[in-house]
């Protein structure tokens, strides 16, 4: 791939020097001093140099762009990380929330229902005087009439102290419920404040982000640079993925087959939308794969069993996640908004291990998947079931 003439210092140079004549003019009206003829030459020089320095300074500021973009993409993936907990802690709260107004309800219910049974308890006694003990010693009558009424009023003291009792342990139980119920409502309002801090702290996250990309992009000139810049990403992507295979190969036991193999042409996508660019088709970082359009945070699930070998941030494909499948398959998915696993959690089909985003300087959520046998990439729709 050409490049022009001034992005090659020694061309530049060439290019100064066949310019010379010119600059120091072939006329002969007008015939520069010897010394006047170096000066100028030291003056191309230094411009030659100073060119060759503006080139590798853009370089750096593309590296350090490159470094800062990472910096806010991952604590933009860490804070809707963080986001999806506290709206799963919202959400588990409002339930344990409801749970606890049930309870509380019934528990309600159910002292109402002894004060009431207690209240028919206390009118029998009532009706009985004040001391029906007493009465009854005085009262000379039936022997075994006078058990039946002790009998009775036996039971319904037993049965007194009994609704009293369970009248005092419903009571501890509605005071523990009111304390749960504040204690789940503080928590909800401490949630409700670190999501509005957060919802902020993303704002001006993605806000960066936007300043960055436009940055980076403005650094090329054209699309053919553009281009060069996403083979030298997948170049990079391609070593770190050659690491891994090599990392794996190593092991004293190799990883467990998933049976993948017998899966090939009925793995579920891991998303669905539609196909921005197929196998082989594109250029740059999306050439061994393909890129599945969906909107952002749309989960992006496991096709197949496997173990995390990967998550982390790459240039060019931003948050990049790995599993391994055994059998020297991977699958690999790419421009995620956040991880929902970690290297070395085991995963099952269907499971939620991202969400859809356009991390690595992508302009448009979605997701980028791969399928690689060996470390060589091979055409993922040939594994994925057909629609």
């Amino acid at each position: 791939m050409s490049r022009p003439w001034w992005r090659h210092p020694s061309r530049a140079l060439l290019v100064a020097l066949a310019m010379l004549p010119g600059l120091i003019g072939d006329s002969a009206q007008a015939q520069p001093s010897e010394r006047e003829a170096r000066e100028r030459l030291d003056a191309i020089g230094s411009e030659i140099q100073a060119l060759s320095r503006r080139l590798g300074q853009t370089r750096q500021a593309q590296d350090e762009a490159s470094r800062e973009l990472r910096e806010v993409e991952t604590a933009l993936a860490e804070t809707h990380r963080r986001l999806d907990a506290i709206q799963a802690d919202r959400r588990r709260l409002a339930d344990e929330i409801a749970a606890l107004e049930s309870a509380r309800d019934a528990l309600r219910e159910e002292r109402a229902e002894q004060v009431e049974a207690l209240d028919v308890q206390l009118d029998a006694l009532y009706r009985l005087g004040l001391t029906p003990q007493l009465k009854l010693l005085l009262n000379q009558d039936d022997p075994a009439r006078l058990d039946r009424l002790q009998t009775y009023l036996n039971h319904l003291a037993r049965a007194r102290n009994e609704r009293l009792d369970e009248i005092a342990r419903l009571d501890v139980e509605l005071s523990e419920n009111r304390r749960e119920l504040q204690a789940r409502g503080e928590r909800m309002d401490a949630l409700a404040d670190e999501l509005a801090t957060r919802s902020s702290e993303l704002t001006e996250r993605m806000a960066e982000r936007e300043r960055l990309v436009a940055e980076l992009d403005a650094r090329y000139s054209d699309e053919q640079s553009r281009l060069a810049r996403l083979d030298r990403d997948r170049t990079e992507a391609e070593q770190v993925l050659e690491r891994v295979r090599e990392e794996l190969a190593r092991l004293e036991r190799p990883p467990p087959s998933t049976a993948i193999e017998r899966t090939r042409g009925d793995l579920p996508w891991p998303v669905q939308g539609n196909v921005a660019s197929g196998y082989r088709r594109d250029d740059g970082v999306h050439y061994n794969g393909i890129l599945i359009e969906a909107r952002e945070g749309t989960p992006v699930e496991a096709v197949h069993a496997g173990r995390v070998v990967f998550s982390d941030w790459m240039r060019g494909f931003g948050n990049l996640l790995i599993l391994d499948h055994g059998d020297n398959i991977m699958t690999l998915y790419a421009h995620l908004q956040h991880f929902s696993v970690e290297v070395g959690e085991a995963v099952s089909r269907g499971d939620a291990i991202g969400t859809v985003g356009n991390s690595g300087g992508h302009t448009t959520s979605a997701l980028y998947f791969e399928v690689r046998r060996n470390g060589d990439p091979i055409d993922p729709q040939a594994w994925i079931a057909r629609r």
